[in-house]
């Protein structure tokens, strides 16, 4: 077979040793760190809820969102970087189906954290097919890693618990606007639409945020694509 989904065997092994590092890192972060953020949490007097959020915004922040951030720069093509994230979503979603949860961040009353993988490896695969600098999938999934990310950890210092408050968001509308700005006008508004949907209560806004921001990107690629000329 010399393609794979329109894609070279050369571009994909040129990419394996980079995303056989990337899936270690991933894992370590998984695994260990943000066990040990966890622990530390409690310590310190976090609550369990309030450690187990805190655990979990480490790995949006040093997996998901580290690992989409290198993706313009170390990736070729679409298939590791996805099935990297398949692959964590199965190591994610197991244990809640074997009832052998990683305490240390899965909540057992939701797969937030599978929807948060599972978001991210289709995003950049198939923005991939329609932007080969990752950017068009990029920025949406760092809104959700970074953006979503942010107002959580704020949230968190101040209410020691999983809650909406207006802090979290004018955290996260300053930085999706820093991040929506490598995608133009379009992408500042994309990060202030996505701080808004992040407010509604009872909904996973690991789908809804980067889904929100990559259907604004993509009405601005195809119709307006002026809009989208980054700003650096």
């Amino acid at each position: 077979m010399e393609a794979v989904f329109q894609i070279s065997l050369e571009s994909i092994l040129a990419d394996l040793p980079a995303f056989t590092v990337i899936a270690v890192w991933n894992l370590f972060v998984i695994l260990f760190l943000s066990k040990k953020v966890y622990q530390t949490s409690l310590k310190k007097g976090r609550s369990i809820n309030s450690s187990i959020y805190f655990s979990r915004k480490v790995i949006h922040f040093l997996a998901g969102g580290l690992t989409a951030m290198l993706l313009p720069f170390v990736a070729h093509e679409p298939i590791l970087p996805a099935a990297t994230a398949f692959g964590l979503a199965l190591i994610t979603y197991l244990p809640h189906k074997l009832n052998r949860r990683m305490y240390w961040f899965q909540d057992p009353e939701n797969l937030y954290d599978v929807d948060f993988t599972l978001s991210w490896g289709l995003i950049v695969f198939f923005t991939w097919y329609i932007d080969r600098s990752f950017w068009l999938g990029v920025v949406p999934v760092l809104f959700m890693a970074y953006g979503d990310g942010i107002t959580g950890i704020i949230r968190n210092l101040k209410y020691n618990k999983r809650t909406k408050a207006w802090e979290g968001s004018a955290g996260m509308l300053v930085l999706c606007i820093i991040i929506g700005a490598k995608m133009g006008f379009a992408g500042i508004f994309a990060g202030i639409v996505c701080t808004l949907i992040e407010r509604v209560e009872n909904i996973d806004d690991n789908i809804t945020v980067p889904a929100s921001g990559l259907f604004i990107l993509l009405s601005a690629h195809y119709y307006f694509p002026s809009l989208t000329a980054p700003f650096y």
